[in-house]
């Protein structure tokens, strides 16, 4: 990692505290738990933080090979680092999240302030892209409308002050329809085979593996905040049994239904039903319902 730096004075500054930074969260220590060790005599350190630096350079692999700027390594000892299917990246990225939290974040929030899990997904789009691995048809709510690419669905944690990532995943499509390129086949046992399948599960369950990541490194929150398009009975339920609260939008689904006063209504009819009260706006209405049918869990819509 020495030969790691900039032109000139700034560049020095930058490569001091890069190193600094890998020293203080122990990244060289991450890596060899997360299966990336030395391969042909150059040490995994040093092609991540060659690679690291090039965000901070603004340029990419190829041009600092083509201007003979690249440490004493060449371009194909880089792209085997990447392509590894051995090295677990999404462990990776939750551990060294984890460290960041533990280290730098924690000692300084109150302790009674609660921490809370958000999720959220958005579009990664790659409409030029015709041979990326499970390149698929996705729908782009915020745009209204259709485009090539992936989910990127995204874990974070934040005691209200801070937000911090944790960890993500690329999501391709569970329907074989959709995608427009099949992955490459791979070694059951090998992180790259896990991840592929990873991304073609229904994203429910995905937030489910994210999150039992980010708790077995660490973490602890109460809640899980995330919108509409994740909230169902059934989710609402498995993040009980991992001890965490939900906070969320309900669907407006006729498929969906909670039970209140004996009955199983719709969020909609329940919202209908009850009384607002007056010189209130409507939206202050609360009321208590059952959550799922053979296990009831109490909920406040």
């Amino acid at each position: 990692m020495e030969s790691i730096a900039f032109e000139g004075e700034k560049g020095k500054g930058f490569s001091g505290r890069m190193r600094r930074f890998f020293s203080r969260f122990q990244i060289g220590g991450i890596l060899r738990e997360c299966n990336a060790y030395k391969e042909r005599g150059v040490p995994a350190l040093t092609v991540l933080a060659y690679l690291f630096s090039l965000a901070f350079k603004g340029r990419s692999l190829y041009l600092d090979t083509l201007l003979k700027k690249a440490p004493g390594f060449g371009k194909d000892t880089a792209y085997r680092f990447r392509n590894s299917v051995k090295i677990n990246w999404l462990r990776f990225v939750t551990t060294l999240s984890y460290r960041i939290y533990h280290t730098a974040i924690n000692p300084l929030t109150d302790e009674t302030r609660e921490g809370a899990f958000i999720i959220d997904d958005s579009v990664f789009e790659r409409a030029r892209s015709k041979c990326v691995e499970l390149l698929a048809r996705v729908y782009d709510h915020a745009g209204n409308r259709y485009t090539l690419g992936f989910r990127m669905l995204t874990l974070g944690w934040s005691d209200g002050a801070t937000f911090l990532p944790i960890n993500f995943c690329l999501l391709s499509t569970e329907n074989a329809k959709n995608r427009k390129v099949e992955a490459k086949t791979y070694d059951k046992r090998s992180y790259a085979a896990e991840i592929r399948e990873l991304s073609q599960t229904k994203a429910t369950e995905v937030v489910l593996r994210l999150l039992s990541l980010a708790l077995h490194a660490g973490y602890r929150a109460k809640y899980v905040l995330f919108d509409r398009w994740f909230s169902s009975p059934k989710m609402i339920l498995a993040l009980k049994k991992m001890e965490l609260e939900t906070v969320a939008m309900v669907k407006k689904s006729s498929k969906i239904f909670y039970e209140y006063q004996g009955k199983w209504m719709s969020a909609t009819s329940i919202y209908t039903q009850c009384k607002k009260r007056r010189g209130r706006s409507k939206y202050l209405l609360s009321v208590t319902v059952g959550v799922g049918r053979q296990e009831r869990l109490p909920a406040k819509l």
